[in-house]
């Protein structure tokens, strides 16, 4: 499931140019000297990456301890629905529940240290204001965190995290190039596309779980054992 990953983040992307564009775009990149703009650029991706990897570690972590309780294709089935859910139940009763609302404080002492970074303008900003664009909240990094959690492995967390990340580097790179050029139709399709996307690959973990038998989208529990006692003879 890590091609969901890269999904997550090609979308991601389009939602981040929105949300975490203004951040893109007040960027202080060498606008004339085109090789240290590419390392600043590298350095602030490489900070967001590696945040989303810690993020996938930790939560990887979790999903291998509900794993080791046999939790592992419910948590699959359960994390596929919750996707769902968040897609098709409406938006203003989700808004009564929001997951970003405990952490607001949080929010706003990321944002005060990307602008003390952003002030700075020394080797680390770019990578420093990655790292902490990285903690803000976004609907499809916590798409993504389901993914990481249905992992149940601390590295196939981080490392599913980390595709996430990459994803999300091709458009938000254009847009510090560019700037906001998504308008008009285009834009408003590939926001509309977004939530059947999410639906899809719901469908697509519900299905894993319930271990049908489908080669690599549904595969047996005869077969995960297997894996499993490959795995444990290789090392």
């Amino acid at each position: 499931m890590l091609w969901s990953a890269l999904i997550f983040g090609l979308l991601g992307s389009f939602h981040c140019v929105g949300m975490c564009g203004p951040i893109a775009f007040m960027l202080p990149v060498d606008r004339k000297n085109p090789v240290k703009r590419f390392f600043q650029l590298s350095s602030y991706h490489a900070g967001r990456i590696l945040t989303y990897s810690v993020i996938g570690l930790i939560f990887g972590v979790v999903g291998k301890s509900l794993n080791l309780f046999g939790f592992q294709q419910n948590l699959s089935i359960a994390i596929g629905v919750l996707m769902i859910a968040v897609i098709l139940i409406p938006s203003r009763f989700l808004s009564k529940y929001s997951i970003s609302k405990p952490i607001y404080k949080l929010v706003g002492k990321v944002k005060s240290n990307m602008g003390a970074a952003l002030k700075k303008k020394d080797p680390a900003t770019f990578f420093t204001i990655g790292y902490l664009n990285g903690l803000l909240p976004c609907g499809l990094v916590y798409m993504a965190v389901f993914g990481a959690l249905a992992s149940g492995d601390a590295l196939q967390g981080g490392l599913y995290m980390a595709i996430f990340g990459l994803g999300t580097i091709p458009l938000m790179t254009t847009a510090i190039y560019l700037g906001n050029f998504l308008k008009g139709t285009i834009k408003q399709r590939i926001v509309k596309a977004i939530p059947v996307f999410v639906v899809i690959i719901g469908v697509l973990f519900i299905l894993r779980g319930m271990g049908l038998g489908i080669p690599y989208i549904s595969p047996s529990e005869n077969v995960r054992i297997e894996k499993i006692a490959a795995q444990h003879a290789c090392h």
